[in-house]
């Protein structure tokens, strides 16, 4: 009773929100149309600002930056892990940061937590690292705390948060490895970094974008059709779901069996 009794005083105390009117059903759906028009046109022009940012003029990086990584000391080009691409984001972590050293900072641990799963990336010829100053066993506690095994992450020795703008605020970088030169094609802080975690979003900074072919990017950049390279995390190493159609098809044509192809293949809707 003296629960309800307190709920009911706290409701009294909240200010009534100036809700929208409620409509019909008709009505309903001619608001949602207009304001699609909207949506659509914002996307549009997200697109062509992510085509923008592809078209951007590359700074070289000529300075030689050390990292401490969970197999010993590493290079920012080791942080490339082979691939093409990387994205760096600098989590404050570290002496002097609230919450340390159980914690890192709250914002960043937002970040993290939205972090999708690095094979997609990866699939796209693109690394994702996470930087901090804390020492390696501080960071591998804290990644099994927070559920983030998943993320390569490194200790920053010398410059490169100072070089890179984020040594006093966090701040992604985006940069590109041509053979061993490296190049730093973006960089973004701020309210930009609160929309990164998702595959397309971090894709859309990259030098190379999604890397599809409706995409308005310069001449020769990789391209394929959109969404056909797209899998489920743990099968970037076995045939898409439309390439193992084909294959399939191909199979039953050539005389094999139906029900042992399907046998293999996923359910639609699955």
């Amino acid at each position: 009773m003296l629960l309800e009794n307190k709920n009911a005083d706290l409701k009294e105390q909240e200010p009534e929100m100036n809700m929208p009117p409620i409509v019909s059903a008709q009505e309903w759906e001619s608001a949602r149309e207009e304001l699609l028009v909207k949506e659509k046109e914002l996307t549009h022009a997200r697109d062509a600002l992510a085509a923008e940012r592809r078209r951007m003029p590359r700074m070289a990086v000529e300075k030689d930056y050390a990292f401490e990584g969970p197999n010993g000391p590493a290079s920012l080009l080791d942080l490339f892990e082979g691939r093409r691409q990387l994205i760096v984001y600098r989590f404050f972590f570290e002496p002097g940061v609230a919450g340390w050293p159980e914690g890192g900072c709250p914002g960043c641990s937002w970040i993290a937590d939205q972090v999708a799963h690095p094979a997609h990336l990866n699939a796209r010829d693109t690394t994702l690292a996470f930087v901090s100053r804390a020492p390696r066993a501080d960071i591998e506690r804290l990644k099994a705390r927070m559920g983030w095994e998943l993320i390569p992450w490194y200790t920053i020795i010398g410059d490169f948060d100072a070089d890179f703008g984020v040594d006093e605020w966090h701040g992604t970088n985006a940069l590109f490895r041509d053979d061993d030169r490296i190049f730093r094609t973006y960089f973004v802080d701020g309210r930009g970094d609160e929309a990164l975690g998702g595959i397309w979003s971090y894709l859309d900074i990259t030098a190379l974008g999604r890397q599809e072919e409706w995409e308005d990017s310069p001449e020769g950049y990789p391209q394929t059709p959109a969404n056909h390279w797209i899998r489920r995390h743990d099968e970037y190493d076995a045939p898409a779901e439309e390439e193992a159609a084909i294959a399939s098809d191909a199979r039953i044509a050539a005389g094999g069996s139906v029900a042992a192809d399907r046998s293999t293949q996923p359910e639609k809707g699955s």
